[in-house]
């Protein structure tokens, strides 16, 4: 992937590494959440009930952009104490108020996104958002923000 016109030459092959190294922060996750979509470019995983829709929604997911491989998971945007303590460095990774994006590897950030990831996980089940694979016998087709826009 190049960008001429900020003199910046991004190797494909970097941000597959880096959606490989994200995904495997969320991939403990799918034995009790739907994987909605599992792509070289996307992974997404979906839990809990919208409480109007009735339908799984997207609680994290990962994909690669075209310039940057973005990291998302709505423990962060629904439970505020999260982004307490957080790193200054990660925090200038963030887009919005769920969104973490990379450019480059950084292997401290990614830790610090696990354990993250893992409070959120923890948040959501104390709170009886997520409680296995399919609540509610709802279509598992993918979910808005899973899906390939």
């Amino acid at each position: 992937m190049n960008c001429p016109e900020f003199g910046i030459a991004v190797e494909k092959s970097e941000f597959q590494s880096i959606f490989t190294r994200l995904r495997k922060i969320l991939e403990p996750y799918s034995e009790t959440l739907a994987v909605t979509q599992d792509t070289p470019e996307r992974y997404c995983l979906a839990g809990g009930v919208h409480p109007a829709h009735k339908t799984p929604m997207p609680v994290a997911w990962v994909q690669i952009g075209k310039n940057y491989v973005g990291f998302h998971h709505m423990g962060v945007y629904g439970f505020a104490k999260l982004r307490n303590g957080m790193s200054g460095e990660l925090k200038a990774r963030m887009q919005g108020k769920s969104c973490f994006n990379f450019k480059t590897a950084d292997e401290k950030l990614f830790k610090e996104l696990e354990q993250i990831t893992a409070r959120g996980f923890d948040d959501f089940k104390k709170t009886g958002f997520m409680s296995g694979n399919n609540p509610s016998g709802a279509s598992l087709k993918p979910m808005s923000r899973c899906a390939k826009k």
